[in-house]
This record gives structure tokens, sequence and C-alpha cells, in this order.
């Protein structure tokens, strides 16, 4: 994983992108794994204000958003780094606050269908994929709709990425290190989310 990851890495990526001037590094990430056009993306506030009442070890994702796509379908799309541990259990509890927390919107938006996407340092999985989709069936509703990424599984072809997805996953594993130096120079959402992580790190203080 990318070192600038480790260290609480939903808490570190929450402070830097829950804000409107990072929302297109969001709305990058969502549409190269997701394969969806956006049209409008909005942060749902209620993220932050949770978070101050968690104990310090529930993470809660990195990240809460409302989309709209071009199609005018709206979805509720979390995303969220997991640990080792209970990985199953946390995807699940995952997606039901993110889903039922569109109950606090507070606004006249209407509910609708949830997709999380859930990335491990670890092999989980027993596709050889690195990127996989979850269906679960559900009576009440859409299928819950669960996306995989598994960092450990990705294999560099050649030591190039070949398209846009493959710098994100070279990205986030954080090798090679050449590579990761093209791709600062070629994608500047990327880039973008690199400077921030950057300037966090050599602005953070001990609390």
């Amino acid at each position: 994983m990318n070192r600038k990851f480790i260290s609480k890495s939903n808490a570190v990526l929450r402070k830097v992108l829950n804000s409107n001037e990072n929302l297109d590094i969001l709305q990058d990430f969502i549409k190269v794994f997701l394969k969806k056009e956006i049209k409008k993306i909005q942060l749902n506030p209620y993220l932050q204000k949770k978070a101050k009442n968690l104990p310090e070890e529930e993470n809660f994702g990195i990240a809460d958003v409302r989309v709209k796509l071009k199609t005018q379908e709206e979805l509720n799309i979390g995303i969220q780094f997991i640990d080792g541990y209970y990985a199953q259990n946390k995807m699940l509890l995952y997606y039901a606050q993110i889903h039922s927390n569109q109950l606090d919107y507070e606004d006249n938006r209407k509910p609708c269908k949830t997709i999380t996407i859930n990335i491990l340092d670890f092999n989980y999985l027993k596709t050889e994929n690195y990127f996989s989709k979850i269906e679960i069936p559900s009576k009440n509703e859409n299928k819950i709709e669960l996306y995989v990424i598994e960092l450990q599984k990705f294999i560099l072809d050649n030591t190039k990425p070949k398209n846009k997805q493959e710098a994100w996953m070279t990205y986030l594993c954080g090798r090679p290190e050449k590579e990761i130096k093209e791709i600062l120079k070629k994608y500047s959402k990327i880039k973008k989310l690199d400077n921030l992580l950057e300037n966090y790190w050599q602005n953070e203080t001990m609390e």
C-alpha cells in the first residue's frame, strides 16, 4: 500500500477529501472504477458530524457522496479502507450505515440505491481479479451492491499502467516508484490527491 495511507487510512483521506474543492478527485476515482458517467456529485454532510461522536478506532469510511449520472439515475456511494479483521461484517455494516444515513439528509431528496467501494490491503475473495463486484439479494429493495478492490492482487504488467484504472491502482499500491512519478505527471486528479497528502503530513501535529 502507498505509505502515505498507512496511518489511519480512512481518517486521513476523510480529512483531505471531504470538501467541495476536492470532489473532482472522488468523481474521477468513482468514474474510473464503476465506469459511470457522473453529471453531478455532492458530499453527504453527516459523515463528519457523526465522526465526532465515534470512538477513535471507528474509521467510518473515507467519503459518502450522492451522484447523479448522465442517465439521470441517482446513487449513494460510500468508500472505505478495511483492515484484516471481520472484513465481511465491516463491508455489510458500512453499507447499512451509508444506506440508512440517507434519512439524515434533511432536504427533499428521496433515498436511492447505495453502492460501496471497499479497499483491502490483503487477499480476501477467491477470485484472482483485483476488482470484484458482490451482489446480495434483498427482499425489500434493490440488491446490495458491494465493490471490492484488493491491492495485493494487482500486478502491473510490464511495469507500466495501460489505462487510468491501472494508474490509480499503481498509486494506491505505492509501487513501483518510477511509474508513480510518471502517473503524477500524466493524471491531474491523482497528482492533486498526492499534493493534499503531502501537505497533510507536513502540517500534521500531535493532538
